[in-house]
């Protein structure tokens, strides 16, 4: 029996997601499993068979329980005693599109393959975007 491999070659779609109501996470791993390629027949761990997706509405992303005031979003700016931290409240009113973003790359493989998969991830806070010249499938997550 042959093993299937697919190559990079595959006919790659475009979908648009509406996040509004939705939760930030479980938007993020779906999304991601897009972006992988996990939802196609032909998923090959070690080819790019994933398709685009532009979410739309992340300002209107949902969190549930108490995670708006007691997760963090942490950075460092590289000194000593450098770590600064964001409440999720203040970041999803200032940068909700970061936000997502963030969550997504933190979902995706953390190799080169992983890198390039998350260039098919783009990201708008309200319901317009730049894409229509791709006809982008409304996709119901």
């Amino acid at each position: 029996m042959k093993s299937y491999r697919a190559d990079s070659s595959l006919q790659k779609e475009w979908f648009v997601v509406d996040a509004s109501g939705k939760r930030l996470g479980r938007l993020a791993s779906q999304v991601a499993a897009i972006l992988i390629g996990k939802h196609k027949p032909q998923f090959t761990p070690g080819v790019d068979t994933g398709d685009y997706v532009i979410v739309i509405n992340t300002d209107k992303l949902v969190l549930t329980g108490n995670k708006l005031d007691k997760k963090f979003y942490y950075r460092h700016t590289g000194y000593p005693g450098g770590l600064r931290a964001t409440k999720y409240r203040d970041l999803m009113a200032n940068k909700s599109d970061f936000a997502f973003e963030k969550a997504v790359e933190r979902m995706m493989p953390k190799t080169t393959l992983g890198r390039d998969m998350l260039k098919k991830l783009h990201v708008y806070t309200g319901p317009d975007h730049k894409h229509e010249a791709q006809n982008p499938k409304a996709l119901d997550l």
